[in-house]
């Protein structure tokens, strides 16, 4: 016998004859040439089209994704110590994240992609504009002083970490239960008003002491009792806050890097304070008072 005549076992056999079987299954009697060219033919055979439904859909996803890239865009321009810049930044992913979500819902888009979760995704993104760069501004500006502002910064990113992994953080009314870590809200207001270094930590110890204490935060827009009212507040604060940052960047006139309160006017922090306070507390006064807001119930005689 010679060296490579060695004897096959019918599993080398069976094998042997799966492959080829598969081999001219694919190839057909073209031979080894058509091979390749007819199993991509099957491929695209087989391979389903995008419908006009799914595509759609997906652009949703792309939408909330783009809330990476002004976050991007905001982180940069914090690291540069622009603050103006950073909040405006912020800002537009505020306003990204707020319209995706009705978009999505509007669109069936959970249902017509069910592999893709907009959820998770939104949450991801959450997590970078709403805690990680606020609690980087907040730590490199040094509003508290280096320790504390090092501790603030610390308590916002772990104590939020926690929040995002509670999957019950929302009641059947679809209040947040626990301070729903928005923390840029919570910062933008700080820089606005700087109410000093031991009132602002404090702001942040009780926020963040909050999250994991049962008292309801609103839901301006899923909420249905004071809808009208609790929305109104929320325009309010984001208007005070387009105002906020115009004064400032009309200040700065592209050559200063300003302390947004030095040149933001009384009225307007006023209003983003008033403003924030209600959107702060409104949803645990509710919680104390379940009938405020709601609608009487209608008899039948």
């Amino acid at each position: 016998m010679r060296p490579l005549d060695i004897p096959r076992s019918a599993a080398t056999r069976a094998c042997a004859g799966h492959a080829a079987a598969i081999t001219v299954g694919f190839a057909g009697p073209a031979g080894p040439a058509g091979t390749v060219q007819q199993g991509i033919a099957r491929l695209l055979k087989t391979k389903r089209k995008v419908t006009w439904p799914q595509a759609r859909a997906f652009s949703v996803h792309l939408l909330t994704a783009s809330g990476s890239f002004l976050a991007f865009l905001s982180l940069v321009a914090a690291s540069e110590e622009r603050w103006t810049a950073m909040f405006w930044w912020l800002g537009l992913a505020l306003f990204v994240d707020g319209i995706d979500g009705p978009i999505a819902r509007k669109l069936d888009v959970k249902e017509i992609l069910p592999t893709w979760s907009g959820e998770l995704l939104d949450n991801i993104i959450d997590y970078v504009t709403y805690v990680l760069i606020p609690a980087f501004a907040l730590y490199q500006f040094g509003l508290m002083g280096e320790g504390l502002s090092f501790l603030s910064a610390a308590i916002i990113v772990v104590s939020s970490a926690i929040y995002y992994a509670d999957t019950g953080m929302k009641t059947a009314e679809n209040f947040f239960k626990g301070f729903p870590v928005v923390w840029n809200m919570i910062v933008f207001t700080l820089f606005v008003i700087e109410p000093g270094e031991w009132v602002s930590f404090a702001v942040v110890l009780i926020a963040g002491v909050l999250t994991f204490v049962p008292v309801h935060f609103l839901h301006p827009v899923r909420v249905k009792r004071l809808r009208p009212l609790n929305l109104g507040m929320t325009l309010a604060w984001c208007a005070f806050g387009v105002l906020a940052l115009a004064e400032s960047y009309l200040a700065q006139f592209y050559t200063q890097i300003g302390v947004l309160a030095e040149n933001v006017s009384a009225f307007t922090q006023i209003g983003i304070g008033f403003t924030g306070v209600y959107l702060f507390c409104i949803g645990g006064i509710m919680q104390f008072f379940p009938r405020l807001g709601a609608k009487p119930e209608i008899r039948k005689v």
